[in-house]
């Protein structure tokens, strides 16, 4: 198997060329993705090989945008809809939710929506509240969607080419500091199945499970604890719904101690229900409270500020000790 260094933003374009080798049927939407690329230049090239008629660019209105989606999904062509940033999934939410997530069980199973609507987290840029939220426990909270969340080259690239073959409606969300982060990438055709969990690293005392943006401070504060005698085992759960609630349980019961780690806010943040899970499948085993790290209950503010809000390895470090203190 031959293996190269992508970047993040490298592989979901590979994915999504291969699929649309393969399917003349699948079209792309959104805003400057034609010859600019999209916003982060995920769809670099695309335009140039398969054209106008399959890479579209659409009005500066994510409701239409996702609404045509939506449409094209059904009538039998597989879509992949960007919208640039998620805060702006709020305005997509009809489409989305009341229609696409929705359609498969209004008809009894006979129709299909091969919808899926790529997003970019944009935190930690200074950008502000309206472009700088995680969403996805809102997304989470919709029978219907699948919700992908990858934090590394190599899982976005599979989860890519699952959800497209899987047919049903997805929101793959992306962190866009993470696009240029690189990891090896196979050349073949391997998706990854939804609903898996990827174990980053194996420990015995504690599991952090975690996801996107927050995988490499949890790895970070993980390492650093090594040299106190704790080992960390830390989840990459990727795939939110489905949730590996097996997989999570399986880890929280080998550890007996296990500590939530996002950076969306705290309160109905997607931790709340991670910690739930592990409640219900593993609770005979814990030998502490389950311990949250996540933003403050804030909207996020601009410029340096923000790093006053959003958490970071030490936060995680410090909930693991407190964890094997209790």
């Amino acid at each position: 198997m031959s293996e190269r260094l992508l970047s993040m933003a490298e592989a979901i374009n590979e994915a999504i060329r291969h699929e649309m080798r393969r399917d003349p049927n699948i079209v792309l939407l959104g805003q400057d993705i034609g010859p600019y690329g999209g916003t982060f230049g995920v769809y670099k090239g695309l335009f140039d090989e398969f054209g106008p008629e399959r890479v579209r660019d659409g009005p500066l209105c994510e409701a239409a945008t996702t609404g045509f989606g939506v449409g094209l999904a059904i009538s039998g062509m597989p879509t992949i809809v960007e919208i640039e940033f998620i805060d702006f999934m709020t305005l997509a939410s009809d489409a989305l939710c009341n229609q696409a997530a929705k359609m498969r069980y209004f008809f009894g199973g006979q129709v299909r929506v091969p919808l899926i609507v790529r997003t970019p987290v944009v935190n930690r840029l200074g950008l502000g509240a309206q472009h700088s939220q995680s969403l996805e426990a809102w997304l989470m909270h919709v029978p219907g969607l699948r919700v992908l969340i990858p934090s590394n080259a190599t899982d976005a690239k599979g989860l890519m080419l699952a959800a497209i073959r899987d047919g049903n409606p997805t929101v793959f969300i992306e962190h866009v500091r993470l696009y240029a982060g690189k990891a090896p990438v196979a050349e073949a055709d391997e998706p990854i199945p939804l609903g898996q969990l990827r174990v980053a690293r194996p420990g015995k005392d504690v599991t952090i499970a975690t996801y996107s943006g927050m995988v490499k401070p949890a790895l970070d504060a993980a390492e650093k604890l090594t040299a106190d005698g704790i080992d960390c085992e830390v989840l990459d759960l990727r795939c939110l719904a489905p949730l590996d609630r097996d997989g999570l349980c399986a880890s929280v019961r080998k550890t007996g101690r296990l500590v939530v780690a996002h950076e969306a806010v705290r309160t109905g943040g997607a931790g709340a229900e991670i910690a739930q899970s592990a409640m219900e499948g593993a609770f005979d085993y814990l030998q502490a409270p389950i311990q949250r790290v996540a933003a403050m209950d804030l909207p996020i503010p601009t410029g340096k500020l923000q790093d006053v809000v959003f958490p970071n390895a030490g936060d995680v470090e410090a909930a693991v000790r407190k964890v094997m203190e209790l």
